[in-house]
């Protein structure tokens, strides 16, 4: 077993990818936190409790935190949480990864496999790049954003916080996305789109 220990911070879904990666990259699980005991449990982890709890086992350790929340909002919320609580919310990267040396990486975020970033990119603070997308040069992604598998940021795409960018999606270069967008799976995204707005389709429409 490794002596890197890690604690998983939610367990369904999106949580068994970045166990797989946690695992894969040297570290041990040391149990998960979520609202009930996981039902289903691929891994044989430990549940630890409730991380809102005060008497959550976490906060009494040393031990890092990984988020394995989807949802941006709740992830955000619950890294913050974690911040104020004292605790070291750890960045995982999957060694497939390919990314260049002058980008910035914030903590708590997720970079799944095979995913591109290349120069100068700037990636904000528990965000999630799933498998395959690729960010091109200059583009910055703000807090708690999540870019879908197989999506495609051209150069200098800026990207606000919480905005969701669906699987396979194309944003073109120099495209600004506010904070709180959905971008559908699939859509070829042309014009800078207004916070909170949803988008679909190719040209990308405002729905």
């Amino acid at each position: 077993m490794s002596d890197k220990e890690i604690i998983l911070v939610g367990y369904s879904g999106h949580a068994y990818v970045v166990a797989d990666t946690i695992l894969d990259s040297g570290y041990s699980i040391a149990g998960y936190s979520d609202r009930q005991k996981a039902n289903l449990d691929p891994y044989n982890l430990i549940y630890l409790g409730f991380e809102k709890e005060t008497d959550f086992i976490g906060w009494f350790s040393e031990i890092p935190f990984a988020l394995g929340i989807g949802d941006n909002k709740i992830r955000q919320s619950v890294a913050n949480l974690i911040e104020e609580n004292g605790k070291i919310v750890e960045t995982i990267i999957d060694k497939t990864a390919v990314i260049s040396k002058n980008v910035l990486i914030g903590s708590g975020t997720f970079i799944n496999k095979n995913v591109i970033i290349n120069a100068l990119v700037k990636v904000g603070k528990n965000v999630i790049l799933n498998s395959g997308c690729i960010i091109e040069h200059e583009c910055i992604l703000q807090d708690a954003v999540h870019i879908a598998p197989g999506a495609v940021l051209a150069g200098n795409v800026t990207i606000g916080e919480r905005s969701f960018v669906g699987a396979n999606a194309v944003i073109k270069q120099g495209v600004t996305i506010g904070k709180d967008v959905v971008i559908g799976a699939g859509s070829v995204i042309i014009a800078n789109v207004p916070d909170g707005k949803k988008v679909v389709g190719n040209p990308g429409r405002i729905i």
